[in-house]
């Protein structure tokens, strides 16, 4: 119980962590929102302004994030020529989603022309889709490349301790690894609503439990 409070503790205090729980509160709204619209419009539009004003605290929290790619990519560009390809394509993508959020957050709020938010918000999520299909690429990889290596370890017959211990890290990053890919197919999903809105993406349970699984498994 302590270690799960402690880890709460780490979350929250990280920027992350506090995006992540407001994207929880906006979701959360927007299914509300879409199941007592009918029943109850006051309860609804109490929703509908909780996910709005969710939706733009996280677009100001978020101001100056787009550097982190060009951080991410100094500290560790990636082992291999494949993986730094991979890692200037997905970053890359990332920063232009995140750097144009700006102007769609300035757009929404009045500061700056509001016929402006419908093509930021576009180039955003293009920028936000196109960082996640190569992230998602990436993980796909790294779980492949480590069930052979599982695999590889189980074949010889070791059973030391040092291999017991490599086993359990391979697996433990494949939980992460599908964690993360899991959060950006739902991310995706989420940008492709913007890009080419349709009936499935658009539709209210389909952006709310997409957003639900990119906080929780994000």
């Amino acid at each position: 119980m302590n270690d799960t409070v402690d880890k709460l503790v780490i979350c929250l205090a990280k920027r992350d962590g506090i995006d992540k729980l407001v994207k929880t509160f906006q979701y959360v709204s927007k299914l509300a929102h879409w199941h007592v619209e009918k029943t109850h419009p006051d309860a609804a539009n109490r929703a509908k302004q909780w996910e709005v004003a969710s939706g733009l605290s996280r677009k100001a929290f978020r101001t100056g994030r787009f550097l982190t790619g060009f951080n991410a990519l100094r500290r560790n560009p990636g082992p291999t020529t494949t993986f730094r390809v991979l890692a200037v394509l997905s970053n890359a993508g990332e920063m232009v989603y995140f750097f144009f959020d700006h102007f769609l957050w300035l757009s929404r709020i009045g500061v700056i022309d509001a016929k402006l938010a419908r093509r930021m918000s576009f180039i955003s999520a293009f920028g936000e889709s196109f960082g996640y299909v190569f992230f998602i690429v990436s993980d796909y990889i790294i779980i492949l490349d480590g069930i052979k290596a599982e695999r590889r370890i189980i074949k010889s017959g070791d059973e030391s301790e040092d291999a017991k211990e490599n086993i359990k890290r391979i697996r433990g990053d494949r939980v992460m690894r599908l964690m993360a890919v899991a959060a950006n197919l739902a991310d995706l999903i989420i940008a492709l609503a913007d890009i080419e809105p349709n009936p499935f993406c658009n539709h209210a349970v389909t952006l709310g439990i997409s957003g639900l699984v990119s906080a929780w498994a994000g």
